[in-house]
Parts: structure tokens; C-alpha cells; sequence
């Protein structure tokens, strides 16, 4: 298990959310450390506040009790320079697959400062990016020209480009075939072991939890709180082999019986 002080640090989390006269607790008392350049995912049952955890984290949503602090200093509002990427690839329609890699370094400081100035530097970053997960062809071509696992894979590239410290997934591969979706995980560890940022991952698929993470965080029902961390002491680089061994089956078994038992209780 990777050592070192927290990177990532939530403790006693609640979040109330209030429309109209109603109140509903999504989370409460939602407590976790993640370190620097760990992989962690999110897992739990329908409504249990996986999705809110990306929020409160990202400075999205300000908890209603509790606090959050990254790299040490307490998450007080939106916060800069995360990167992130969603079930869908949200790529711009009207750029090409290398301007959509390169968007992030229009936005965030200190690359956008740089930009203009050493702009082939930053396009060749991204055409690398693109050849590590095989999109080198791909480069000037529209979004709509690309299948779904290659605009995920360029959404992917988008989501570091900027080199952020902190990358949050939810839920990317949940919109694509069972065969994309393991070829993907192959794309993000790779990623990951090269880049080593720290990375959340929110996803109801406990094979891809256990393939990818470093530990996984099970969440009780609503309001969410974790029940249970589980490291993955299997070691890397996992293949889509080392899914059908018996300890990495028996992993996905012990989350699945502890989602089970939180549903039914």
C-alpha cells in the first residue's frame, strides 16, 4: 500500500440538500484519505452519493458540516486545474480531435499564459498523449468521425493534458460495449503508471474498480458514508488475464456481498 500524508482529505462530511420545503441528507459523517499519486474508486448502491462525493470534492457543492482540504489547503469554492471526465466525451463538435486534447491549456494558468509562445511544444505533449492511446491518425479528425471508445480515449488526453494533480472519473466507460470498456481500462492505467496523478474513480462497475484502483471505498446507502476500504493488492500492470484469476474474483465478490448487504438492510 502506497504511504504518505493525505492528499485528498474529507472529513466528517455531511451535505443536506434543500429544495423547497424538502430536505434530503446525501451524505453524513463521510470520512476518507486518499495520498498523493494513489488511484482510489467510489463504489456503493444507486443514490448513495457517489456523484455528490465529485461535487464536494471538486468545491462544486460546500458541505453542509465537515471539510475538505487537497495538497493541504481547504476547498473553499471551485477548484482550479482538476482535471475530469464524465460517462459522456463531451468533446466540442466544431474542433478537431487534437484541438479538443489541447482545450484545457486555453483555460488553465500557467499554460495558457504559455501558450501562444511555445505552442509547438504544447502540440507535440498532445500528439504523444494521442499516440499512447492510439489516436495518432485521429489527430485532425472531427469528433463525430471517431467511435465512442476513441472520443472517450481523447477525452481521456483532454482530462491531463494540463498535468493536473487530481483527476476525477465519473463514471467514463459506463457508456460503451463490455469490449471498449476493458480495452479503456488498459488506456487509464497505462495513463495513470506514466503520469502518476492522483485520480478518483465513481463507478457501479466492480470489476473496473478492482482492475484500476488502489483501494476502493464502498458507500452505504443514502445518506452515504464509507463502510468499507478495500485495498487491491494485485500487482501492475493488470491485464484483462489477471480478471479472471481467483483473487481478483474474490475481491469483486467481497465488495459485491458488502453493496448487497447495505441495499437490503
Amino acid at each position: 500500500m502506497m504511504q504518505g500524508p493525505a492528499f485528498v482529505k474529507i472529513n466528517g462530511v455531511s451535505l443536506v440538500y434543500r429544495m423547497a420545503e424538502e430536505q434530503t441528507l446525501a451524505v453524513e459523517d463521510l470520512s476518507l484519505d486518499i495520498r498523493e499519486g494513489e488511484f482510489v474508486a467510489v463504489v456503493g448502491p444507486s443514490g448513495c452519493g457517489k456523484s455528490t462525493l465529485m461535487k464536494l470534492v471538486t468545491g462544486l457543492l460546500n458541505p453542509t458540516a465537515g471539510s475538505i482540504t487537497i495538497g493541504g489547503k481547504p476547498v473553499k469554492g471551485p477548484v482550479q486545474g482538476v482535471g475530469m471526465a464524465f460517462q459522456n466525451s463531451t468533446l466540442l463538435p466544431w474542433r478537431s480531435t487534437l484541438d479538443n486534447v489541447m482545450l484545457p491549456l486555453e483555460i488553465v494558468e500557467p499554460h495558457k499564459r504559455r501558450l501562444r509562445s511555445e505552442r509547438k511544444a504544447y502540440v507535440d505533449q498532445a500528439m504523444a498523449l494521442l499516440s499512447t492511446v492510439g489516436l495518432t491518425e485521429f489527430a485532425e479528425k472531427a469528433p463525430w468521425q471517431l467511435s465512442g471508445g476513441m472520443q472517450q480515449r481523447a477525452n481521456l488526453c483532454r482530462a491531463i493534458i494540463h498535468n493536473p494533480r487530481l483527476l476525477m472519473l465519473d463514471e467514463p466507460f459506463a457508456a460503451l460495449d463490455a469490449f471498449t470498456r476493458e480495452e479503456l481500462w488498459a488506456v487509464m492505467q497505462a495513463l495513470w503508471m506514466e503520469k502518476r496523478f492522483t485520480a478518483i474513480l465513481i463507478t457501479h462497475d466492480l470489476r473496473e474498480a478492482v482492475y484500476l484502483a488502489d483501494r476502493v471505498f464502498v458507500m452505504s446507502k443514502r445518506p452515504g458514508r464509507v463502510i468499507l476500504t478495500r485495498e487491491v493488492d494485485i500487482p501492475r500492470p493488470r491485464t484483462l488475464d489477471t480478471t479472471f484469476e481467483p483473487y481478483f474474483g474474490s475481491i469483486v465478490h467481497e465488495l459485491r456481498e458488502h453493496i448487497h448487504s447495505v441495499r437490503v438492510s
